[in-house]
């Protein structure tokens, strides 16, 4: 499962990389509900990264929930919301963080108890 996740994700990084390079003036779709801590970052950060997680949702909607769930979960325990640069790395660097990769990974499974034993682990500090 892990295998087919991270071969979405190469999909999602690969086209997102192209959206990341260029300026983003877009509109982009409320039906998500806002990005935690969308405030803090900068207008074009926040239309990049509902952009980068709409791909997400559009190839694989578990790693959608399992990114918007480790954004959240950073936010709320380390008091900052990772840019988009910072998710796309923690996808694509080496296997992936493993607590974002595990996320995902119990988002597809339905896991509850595997998601709330993730978050406890998150790492504060540099940035995910």
């Amino acid at each position: 499962m892990i295998g087919i996740a991270r071969s979405v994700l190469f999909i999602v990084l690969a086209g997102s990389m192209s959206i990341m390079a260029t300026s983003v003036h877009t509109q982009s779709s409320p039906a998500s509900g806002p990005l935690p801590g969308a405030s803090a970052q900068g207008s074009g950060d926040a239309a990049v990264m509902a952009d980068f997680l709409g791909l997400l949702g559009q190839i694989a909607p578990a790693a959608e929930e399992g990114a918007r769930t480790f954004l959240a979960a950073v936010q709320l325990r380390c008091g900052y919301t990772p840019s988009a640069e910072e998710l796309r790395r923690a996808m694509s660097q080496g296997d992936g963080n493993p607590v974002l990769m595990g996320l995902i990974n119990a988002a597809h499974q339905q896991d509850a108890q595997a998601r709330t034993r993730l978050i406890g682990q998150i790492q504060c500090g540099a940035p995910q």
